[in-house]
């Protein structure tokens, strides 16, 4: 993804772009179980995407939006809508469920598209504006989040020694 402004040397901004990477590449998942009629792989593919989003959701709608609500509150306020429609339709194929409703691969597929879509927009946009706008305190609370929330991503080893 992005790697133009820096933002990615942050850890919190790094740990966030690392989780929209993963759930860009569970998007194709998603996608090529729709093109096989595999409604149960839809359904287990949307489990993992709600397991990265998560606690990928919480870091930034209790650490990263707050910081950056007073000067983008309509843009701020917009994710946390499109994280709901996001999480509403995902939550349907919870608890190893297959949704039974014969619309909801249809609607899966436009959340997709709706998730691709706000991932570019925090990218291109939320990532670089706090990079540029937020302070050391605030980026300190939102290493807090993170480190209360957890992450769905694998440990990076370390390659030292």
């Amino acid at each position: 993804m992005c790697e133009y402004c820096g933002c990615q040397s942050l850890t919190a901004i790094d740990e966030l772009t690392r989780e929209h990477d993963l759930v860009v590449e569970l998007i194709s998942h998603v996608r090529a179980a729709h093109r096989s009629d595999d409604v149960p792989a839809m359904a287990h593919t949307a489990r993992e995407i709600a397991a990265v989003l998560g606690p990928h959701t919480r870091v930034e709608e209790h650490g990263l939006f707050p910081a950056l609500a007073a000067d983008f509150p309509e843009h701020m306020a917009a994710l946390e809508d499109e994280h709901r429609r996001i999480e509403t339709v995902l939550a349907e194929a919870a608890g190893g469920a297959v949704p039974a409703d014969p619309a909801w691969p249809e609607r899966l597929m436009e959340t997709v598209a709706l998730l691709r879509d706000h991932i570019l927009k925090e990218q291109d946009g939320v990532f670089p504006a706090a990079l540029a706008n937020l302070s050391t305190g605030e980026w300190e609370a939102v290493e807090a989040v993170r480190a209360e929330a957890g992450s769905a991503l694998p440990r990076r080893i370390s390659k030292t020694g």
